[in-house]
């Protein structure tokens, strides 16, 4: 889980806009102005909702309204303040950002799959968006098991359709911000399987216009499960983005504390 969550924190400044002269192979990926999104947010909700025993959708609606200015959709936002929380038949990619936990944490495929689709119900429930969320459960499960990236790629391309062996070199020309499941999804994978490493993962990511928070939540996921490690100082990182929210003066250590806890 702590890929998917420096994944977001890496990518969260270049979401919208890259500066001029902008070079993804030397930037720093955690810089002062690096901040968390509401990729972790939910991640860690995911999380909590796995460990404490609640729905998902109570760990959803508790989390976004404890956190809520932290860059949620606007059907997402609407979803919070609607006191019958249905979904909304979203295929967009809010839920599988949050799933890296469900394929880390479960220990047979079956399971990691009832559990991404369940996540992804409350909410997202269109087909596309159900199955966003699956994939990249599935993807986290595989590399953690020692699936090879060959493996992995087979898996995506016979069970779900997604396209994922277009390089990057040919998609960056073409390639725009988009947040359908079907799209960011394959692309978090492609970074992935081009990477030798999760920082390379991330360069990856940021080396092509997209939804780079989500693209890095995803993919570096999938990467720190394949790889074993980031390769940074995963803690520091954690304490040093997730506790600048402050109560009464104080920092507010829960997203930190449950990000941490093994």
């Amino acid at each position: 889980m702590f890929g998917s969550i420096l994944g977001d924190i890496a990518g969260s400044r270049f979401e919208f806009s890259k500066p001029k002269g902008f070079n993804a192979k030397t930037v720093e990926l955690f810089a002062d102005d690096c901040f968390f999104t509401d990729d972790t947010v939910m991640s860690i909700a995911t999380k909590y909702a796995i460990l404490s025993g609640c729905s998902y959708r109570m760990a959803y609606t508790e989390l976004g309204k404890k956190y809520p200015s932290v860059g949620y959709g606007t059907m997402f936002k609407k979803w919070l303040n609607d006191p019958t929380h249905k979904p909304y038949n979203s295929y967009g990619n809010g839920s599988a950002m949050r799933v890296g936990f469900i394929g880390e944490h479960f220990q047979t495929l079956e399971e990691v799959k009832r559990e991404a689709r369940e996540s992804a119900s409350c909410t997202h429930n269109h087909p596309e968006g159900v199955q966003g969320a699956e994939a990249t459960a599935v993807c986290v499960y595989l590399a953690r098991h020692g699936c090879s990236k060959r493996e992995i790629a087979s898996y995506m391309r016979r069970c779900y359709g997604y396209n994922v062996d277009t390089t990057l070199r040919l998609r960056r020309p073409f390639s725009k911000f988009d947040i359908r499941c079907n799209k960011t999804v394959p692309l978090a994978v492609r970074c992935f399987l081009e990477s030798s490493d999760w920082e390379s993962c991330m360069r990856n990511v940021l080396s092509i216009t997209c939804d780079t928070d989500t693209v890095g939540c995803i993919a570096g996921g999938i990467a720190e499960a394949y790889y074993g490690e980031t390769g940074f100082d995963n803690i520091a990182i954690l304490r040093r983005y997730l506790t600048k929210v402050k109560i009464q003066g104080r920092p507010d250590m829960f997203l930190f504390n449950w990000a941490s806890m093994n």
